[in-house]
């Protein structure tokens, strides 16, 4: 089961946005990027990044940049057949400056893959 619900930022906004949101804690990727756990008292942020696996899985993500949406929203089920331009959570990423190197996408690369749930997010969290 994968269910992840968090705002993706980069480093230079991470200390910014968690001083001016009440309760938000992170948790550091690589990359120089954390996330950052979507609760109910958390709204907005730099990258929306929602994934679902298991059963019918989707992934969703979106990015603003000074309060305008510059990227999505992407939306891509588990059967549709990969974009050329990447799933939607990788694209955010590289949008936030991550590089896939020798990694399979940047999805990879900046270890999201070890984030499975957002309620065991809140425990690891800074």
């Amino acid at each position: 089961m994968y269910r992840l619900q968090a705002v993706i930022v980069t480093e230079s906004a991470c200390r910014e946005l968690v001083s001016s949101v009440q309760g938000a804690r992170l948790v550091p990727l690589d990359r120089k990027l954390s996330l950052l756990p979507v609760t109910d008292g958390l709204f907005g942020g730099v990258a929306l990044a929602e994934a679902y696996f298991g059963g019918a899985g989707t992934q969703c993500a979106q990015v603003w940049d000074g309060g305008e949406t510059v990227l999505g929203p992407l939306r891509l089920a588990e059967d549709d057949p990969d974009p050329l331009a990447g799933r939607p959570i990788s694209r955010v990423l590289r949008r936030l400056g991550a590089v896939k190197g020798d990694h399979v996408d940047e999805f990879a690369a900046v270890g999201l893959g070890r984030h499975r749930d957002t309620d065991d997010l809140l425990s690891d969290a800074n």
